[in-house]
């Protein structure tokens, strides 16, 4: 009896030592899931973004000894350092590090002076090979955010069905064939405070101011208020579609 209590005790230490280093690896990509619910219970998508940002993607191989995330603006490399205790210690060349951890299915970034700890899952929607880094969480927000049959209640096309695609394509939307929401970066600091997206039809496009209320999307002409040497300065104009969501 103690013999197999023994072995059996054993086994499972050798079973767990076998388990754990693959619990520990963090290689692949983690996108900002938490950010991407918030936005899809239909309230702003900037707001959400701020709120559980500023990171949306982090992109890691451990073998090579890489680390990268993408905020939707800026696109930054970092060394992976190694583990200890469980944590992996990414380097910037200079700037302030970043600590990250698995938890379970989920990878943690401590933090730290300049960004609050946030929590990152895998990417589950496949991106073509070689597409940008970002591109995941991206196609995983479109997908929660804009997915689905949308009505056009009022403007070009009434009564018709929109459908916007977690690739940027776009269908049933009179005079566009392909959409972008603006994450971060310039495009949201010209718009006031206010969401807004791309709209292109055969690569000529205009930005467009948008507000999200539950099943109702409101698209509305964004006005530039600034000057021509200027950096233009968006705001909302009259509107051009009310869509909701079927």
């Amino acid at each position: 009896m103690r013999k197999a209590l023994a072995f059996s005790l054993l086994a499972l230490l050798l079973g767990g030592c076998a388990s754990n280093p693959a619990d520990r690896d963090i290689s692949g990509t983690w996108i900002n899931q938490v950010a991407i619910d918030a936005a899809s219970k239909g309230g702003p998508l900037r707001e959400a973004l701020q709120a559980y940002g500023p990171n949306l993607e982090w992109d890691i191989n451990t073998k090579a000894g890489q680390a990268r995330y993408t905020n939707g603006f800026e696109n930054v490399d970092g060394k992976l350092l190694g583990e200890e205790s469980g944590a992996w210690k990414v380097d910037f060349y200079g700037s302030s590090g970043s600590e990250l951890k698995r938890d379970g299915k989920q990878l943690s970034q401590s933090a730290t002076e300049n960004e609050s700890a946030q929590v990152f899952d895998r990417a589950l929607i496949p991106v073509p090979e070689g597409a940008p880094i970002g591109a995941s969480f991206e196609r995983a927000l479109y997908s929660a955010y804009m997915g689905g049959n949308w009505t056009v209640v009022s403007g070009p096309g009434e009564g018709g069905t929109v459908q916007f695609q977690a690739d940027g394509q776009v269908t049933g939307l009179p005079g566009a064939d392909r959409y972008a929401l603006c994450l971060a970066g310039d495009c949201a600091s010209m718009s006031g405070g206010n969401d807004n997206m791309w709209l292109q039809q055969n690569g000529q496009g205009n930005t467009w101011i948008f507000a999200r209320k539950g099943k109702e999307l409101e698209i509305l002409q964004a006005v530039n208020t600034a000057q021509a040497d200027e950096m233009p300065q968006f705001t909302a104009g009259d509107r051009k579609w009310l869509l909701e969501k079927q």
